[in-house]
């Protein structure tokens, strides 16, 4: 194989929060890089992730899902989401099918109005409505946009996942490998622990505390004589009552986070690991700039 035969690009994946973006990237990777929740607007940062063939890379790009945001950092997300379109060669735009077309739908398209890149209508979660539903949804997306291609897939079962891949290299024009073929994401590796603690929160605590948890990763140092990675991670909210559910009766719902988080991290850097978590509140962080920044939500670095 000679590198001009060889096809590289970027995919941004866009939607409304909760359509399955997450989902349907860790399903193509094999491996866990986005976090996954059925939680609204779980993904915060641009997550970038490699999908390699011998032949061929593709660059996903997982946005935040596009929103009217509330807060500064509601603000960032959906920022970031829009910035994303000008940067990559194909747009795969994911809509849920258990859901109808909505007011967050026409404001993406409006962004999309934008786009002069390919553009895929991906609808997710197929395995949750009957086969003759599909064709009215697919008719009343497009006849509000003129889309490039329309497949349907389940992504948490993977129904159609590989035809959704072959065209996405159809549209691929032949260029370098970005990545090492070894390379499945961009991000650090403090970067990932970090999301995996906070999707163990996610699953875990009460609808109060999600949209108010950030976690963060203080120190990582492996350990020689024990054979044992040692992560430090805080889990930062908003108020001293979350606190307190984050911690639980006995400190048994911080425990249960720790204990599914460090199974991810362990699978991650394929290493025992000793997780300490701990909480701290930080009022309102979610409208400082400052401690967005301190959290790695930084818009000028995307």
């Amino acid at each position: 194989m000679t590198n001009d035969q060889f096809k590289s690009g970027f995919a941004a994946m866009i939607g409304r929060p909760n359509v399955g973006k997450s989902t349907l990237l860790n399903h193509v990777l094999g491996q866990k890089v986005a976090i996954m929740s059925d939680k609204p607007q779980t993904t915060r940062n641009k997550i970038q992730a490699v999908y390699n063939q011998s032949d061929a890379q593709v660059v996903f790009i997982d946005t935040p899902g596009i929103h009217k945001p509330k807060h500064k950092l509601g603000s960032f997300m959906t920022n970031i989401a829009q910035k994303t379109l000008d940067e990559v060669d194909i747009v795969l735009f994911m809509v849920d099918a258990d859901k109808g077309y909505g007011k967050g739908d026409q404001y993406i398209m409006e962004q999309l109005e934008k786009c002069h890149t390919p553009v895929f209508l991906v609808i997710n979660k197929i395995d949750k409505v009957h086969p003759d539903q599909l064709l009215p949804f697919i008719e009343s997306y497009r006849e509000k946009y003129d889309f490039t291609e329309v497949i349907p897939i389940s992504a948490l079962n993977g129904n159609n996942v590989n035809t959704l891949l072959e065209q996405i290299l159809l549209y691929m024009e032949e260029g370098p490998q970005f990545y090492p073929a070894d390379q499945i994401t961009d991000h650090p590796e403090r970067f990932i622990i970090s999301e995996l603690v906070r999707e163990k929160v996610l699953h875990l605590t009460e609808d109060e505390v999600p949209h108010s948890v950030a976690a963060q990763v203080e120190h990582i140092e492996y350990k020689e004589e024990k054979d044992t990675v040692y992560v430090a991670a805080a889990i930062i909210v908003e108020r001293s009552s979350q606190k307190g559910i984050i911690i639980g009766k006995q400190g048994k719902m911080l425990r249960n986070i720790g204990t599914q988080a460090r199974g991810d991290i362990e699978a991650l850097l394929g290493s025992k690991v000793y997780l300490d978590l701990w909480v701290k509140v930080r009022e309102n962080w979610r409208n400082r700039e400052g401690r967005l920044r301190d959290f790695g939500f930084v818009e000028e670095d995307y």
